[in-house]
Order: structure tokens, then C-alpha cells, then sequence
């Protein structure tokens, strides 16, 4: 309308002196003011006057109560416009009253804010929201396929197994049918060749009793005792069989177990349990000892276990009396560290400090250990040319990840990207914050590219600068990111599901979780660690 007002110059003008396009407006008298009449117009004391600007005109309602009066004024007790007269009333006696044009552009501010909050803000994550929402549906068909898979897999392993046994026993009885009816043949010949002996025998008494030869009689012996007994009997014990009562608690065993569903929802105001305020001058990494102690390491020489009233429990220093790189807790309760000046990696057990490793042409950065109890490592080569994940089986070297499906690296190099850091998700996955990539890599147990999570994707142009990385129960990844004071949740398979921002936070860092999914965040100016509730 403003805009139209300046177009139309020879037609809108000063009611007082004809001056084009006047600023001012009397909302009672409506009539247009330039600055110069405002005074006079005001002087005329013979009736009421409200000034407002020539955009607001208009504003001033009728008084409900008092049709002659227009409201002035606002009643923010009743939150509603009131005339003179009603402020002079008991009704609005004590009640709190603001000038209506005041009232109304701080109206039109709030009103202007939210409007942005919701275009800039606001709506575009419920879109994402929304967006997400059918792939998380996918989710659920995939994941459930997954785990049919995997039990009928597992009822194609036991029915194998048992086919086996059951074949097994079958053919058994095979081998003992086969001895039984071999020892039946054998006694068969025996019986055979003896009632052929007896045959012979009697057709020989026959003949002598029918001669009078005493020669042939004289040679007769009688064979009669030899064969009254029947050849040897054997005995057999026949096999039988006796099922074993199913016992179902037992198959269950076997088969395995099926985890209950457990849903969590992500707070939208996750909120400061705590905080502890540490002794380093910068802080970088923090790792969970139990769910009320953790070890702390930042810029000097000393690794520091707090609890969670932010007493120091223990101090220890490095072997090489320079700050480390990274810590973690390995699954019995040892302290691990790295350190880039002298290229090893240390395990702290009590008050001793054992070097595990020492590389040669390598620098460690980040460290994790995992469910297995092996240790990760993310290093650079000394001229920065190489990064590479290298799997510890103690000492030993187990597995090295450096390069995808297509000879390319999958992280970046170079010493300005030294900020690497690592985690093991529940599905073994390696996720690492790469600073230089701008990117959370996440490569699979064997060291296959899964995915690159380069921030959310309604922030496809904003740069993106991950630092500190861990993982929950839920397998959803959380990386801080430093400038922006905020920490993303994305699930284990890349999808961003919201920022842990708006509580704080300030420049967030290393990370960690404890058993209840209470998250740990290092903040490197203020040296404190904060303990966070992010789920409900």
C-alpha cells in the first residue's frame, strides 16, 4: 500500500497544506499529516487526536463500550483494546495498559520473528521430518526382512543339524540290521550244511540196515549225540529307541534370542544434567570409565578422572610429558591413549603406562575400542600424503581400511585435517568424524563404504566440519560440530534425525555415552564437561 501511496503522488497529500506524500496520519480526525501540520493539528485541543503512521492508519477500533470513544490504548491484563473512559473505570483499575501503536508494532515484531522462525527455521524440518518418515518406514520393512532372514537362516542351520543327527542314527541302524542278518545268514548255512549231513547219514542207515554185509555194518559210526544239539544260538539286543521329551526352553536356547522393540523418542530440548569444570586450559576428548566417572585429556601433559561433582579422582602423565591426541576405555576398564609426537599408542593401567604400539611412518589421531576388545586407530602417514583406520588385535595388526571399491581414499590427508576421531556402532560399523573430508564416513566391519554423511539435507551449501564422534544403544551416530555449537543425530544408516543445539553448548568436542544413553560433550573454551539427556 506504501508503495502504491508514492506512485500516486499528485493524489494523496497533506489535508492541512497540500504537501505530497505525508507520513502521518490522524487515526480519529482521518485526515493525512505531513511533519509540519502534526503540531498544528495537534494544537486544535477542542477534540481528541491519535497520530499514527500513514501505513498504520486505520489501527484505532471503536470502543466497545463507549461508542463515541475510539481505544488509545490497550489493556494487557484483559488483552483487549480500551477507550480513555475505560481506563478510567474500575474495571480496568490496576490493570497494566500500553499505548495501542506501541503495542501494536511490538505485536508486529513478534508476529514478524515468528513468521521467520517458521519459513526458515521451523518449517523446513518438519518437512525434513516428513521426508524421513518414509524411509524410516522402508526401515522397518528392510530391518524386519533382515531378521527373517536371519531366522530362517538359523531354522535352515538347526534343521541341517538335526537332518544330520537323525540320518546319522538311521544309518546306524543300517549297520546293525546289516550284523544282525549276517549273523542269521551265517547260522543259516550252519543249520544247512548240518541238515545235509543228517540227510546223507539217514540214507546211509537205510541202505544198512537193508544189508547183511557185516563189513559195511562194521564200519558204521553213529553220529547221533553230534547232532541231537542244534548249533549255537545267539542272543540279540535290539537296539531301541527313547525320545528325548522336547524341552522348548532348551530350542529357544538354540535357536537364539529376539531382542524386545524398545522405542525411544529424541527430546526436542535435551536438557544440561550437569556440568564439570575441569583443570585443563583447552579440553578435546572425554571417555565413560563408569556412568559416574570419566577420563578427561586436553592441552598439557595430564589425563584426569572426574566424577560426575566434578572432584578429581586421579591424575596421570604421559609417558612422553606431551598433551595426547585421544583417549579411550578399552572393555576392561583400561585407559588408552594416543600420542603424535612419539607416534604410539599407551595403555594406563593404575599408576604403570605401557606402550602397546609404536608406529613407523604413521601418526595416531583418534582411538576407539571395541565390542570385540580390539583397539581402532585413525592415523596419517609422516608426509601427509595418507589416512588410514588400522584394526589392533593387542599389538598385532589385524585389518587396515584405507581405500574404497575404487582405489579411492576414503579419507583425507594432510595435516591441516589432522581432527580425526572414531567409534564402533552396535552393528560393528567404523564411523569416523573426518574433518578434512567435512564428512562422517562410515565404513563397514570388513571396510566397506556404507556411507558419507556431509550434514543434513536442507543444508546441502553449508560447509560442515565434524569433530568429536560416538555411537548409543538406539545405533544412531552423534558428531559435535564446533563452529556451529551444535551436535548432530543421524541414525545408523546416514539419515539426519535433529541437532542437539538451543542448551548451551559452547565450541562441543569430544563425546562420549554412558550405559543410559546420558551423553558426555567436552567444550574446549570452557573446559567443562557437560552431562546431557537427549531421549525420553
Amino acid at each position: 500500500m506504501e508503495d502504491r501511496m508514492y506512485s500516486l503522488q499528485d493524489v494523496i497529500r497533506c489535508d492541512l497544506c497540500e504537501t505530497p506524500v505525508p507520513p502521518k496520519h490522524c487515526d480519529i480526525c482521518h485526515i493525512h499529516l505531513c511533519e509540519a501540520c502534526v503540531g498544528k493539528h495537534l494544537s486544535d485541543q477542542s477534540k481528541d487526536h491519535y497520530i499514527v503512521p500513514f501505513k498504520l492508519r486505520g489501527i484505532i477500533p471503536k470502543c466497545k463500550k463507549h461508542s463515541t470513544k475510539v481505544c488509545t490504548q490497550f489493556c494487557t491484563t484483559c488483552n483487549i483494546p480500551v477507550c480513555p473512559l475505560c481506563v478510567a473505570s474500575s474495571e480496568h483499575e490496576e490493570h497494566e495498559e500500553e499505548d495501542i501503536l506501541t503495542w501494536f508494532e511490538t505485536k508486529r515484531e513478534l508476529m514478524q520473528k515468528d513468521l521467520q522462525d517458521l519459513e526458515i527455521s521451523i518449517y523446513p524440518r518438519y518437512q525434513e521430518a516428513a521426508t524421513n518418515i518414509p524411509v524410516q518406514r522402508a526401515d522397518v520393512n528392510k530391518r524386519s526382512k533382515k531378521l527373517t532372514t536371519a531366522l530362517d537362516k538359523q531354522r535352515e542351520a538347526l534343521h541341517t543339524e538335526i537332518d544330520t543327527i537323525i540320518q546319522g542314527m538311521k544309518s546306524k541302524i543300517d549297520d546293525m540290521d546289516a550284523q544282525h542278518i549276517e549273523a542269521i545268514d551265517q547260522q543259516e548255512v550252519a543249520i544247512n550244511h548240518t541238515i545235509t549231513e543228517i540227510t546223507q547219514i539217514i540214507l546211509d542207515l537205510k541202505r544198512l540196515l537193508d544189508t547183511s554185509d557185516v563189513c559195511l555194518v562194521s564200519g558204521y559210526t553213529s553220529r547221533t549225540e553230534e547232532f541231537r544239539s542244534l548249533p549255537a544260538q545267539f542272543q540279540v539286543n535290539l537296539p531301541t529307541f527313547t525320545p528325548q521329551e522336547i524341552n522348548k526352553e532348551q530350542i529357544h536356547q538354540q535357536i537364539g534370542s529376539l531382542s524386545e522393540l524398545a522405542i525411544t523418542f529424541l527430546l526436542d530440548e535435551p536438557r544440561i544434567i550437569t556440568d564439570i569444570q575441569t583443570e585443563y586450559k583447552r579440553l578435546h576428548s572425554v571417555s565413560c570409565l563408569s556412568d559416574s566417572e570419566l577420563w578427561t585429556c586436553g592441552y598439557d601433559n595430564i589425563l584426569r578422572l572426574y566424577n560426575l561433582q566434578g572432584e578429581l579422582l586421579r591424575s596421570v602423565q604421559t609417558k612422553s610429558r606431551i598433551a595426547p591426541r585421544d583417549i579411550a576405555m578399552t572393555q576392561s576398564g583400561g585407559l588408552v591413549y594416543t600420542d603424535d609426537t612419539d607416534r604410539s599408542i599407551n595403555l594406563v593401567s593404575g599408576t604403570q603406562i605401557q606402550t602397546l604400539i609404536t608406529l613407523l611412518g604413521w601418526r595416531p589421531h583418534g582411538v576407539c575400542s571395541t565390542s570385540s576388545g580390539d583397539l581402532l586407530v585413525i592415523m596419517d602417514s609422516d608426509d601427509d600424503q595418507q589416512t588410514k583406520v588400522v584394526r589392533y588385535s593387542g599389538s598385532t595388526e589385524k585389518q587396515s581400511i584405507q581405500w574404497d571399491d575404487q582405489d579411492e581414499p576414503l579419507y583425507i590427508a594432510g595435516r591441516s585435517y589432522n581432527n580425526k576421531y572414531l567409534s564402533e556402532n552396535r552393528n560393528l560399523d567404523i564411523c569416523v568424524a573426518d574433518w578434512g573430508a567435512r564428512a562422517v564416513v562410515v565404513v563397514s566391519a570388513a571396510g566397506k563404504l556404507r556411507f558419507r554423511y556431509t550434514g543434513p539435507p536442507s543444508t546441502p551449501q553449508k560447509p560442515f566440519f565434524p569433530r568429536g564422534i560416538t555411537t548409543d544403544s538406539q545405533g544412531n551416530i552423534l558428531t559435535s560440530e564446533w563452529d556451529t555449537h551444535r551436535i548432530h543425530i543421524i541414525d545408523q544408516d546416514g539419515h539426519f534425525l535433529r541437532y542437539i543445539h538451543n542448551c548451551g553448548l559452547q565450541f562441543p568436542g569430544g563425546l562420549c555415552v554412558d550405559s543410559s544413553d546420558n551423553l558426555f560433550v567436552d567444550e574446549w573454551n570452557t573446559r567443562k564437561v557437560k552431562k546431557l539427556q537427549y531421549y525420553k
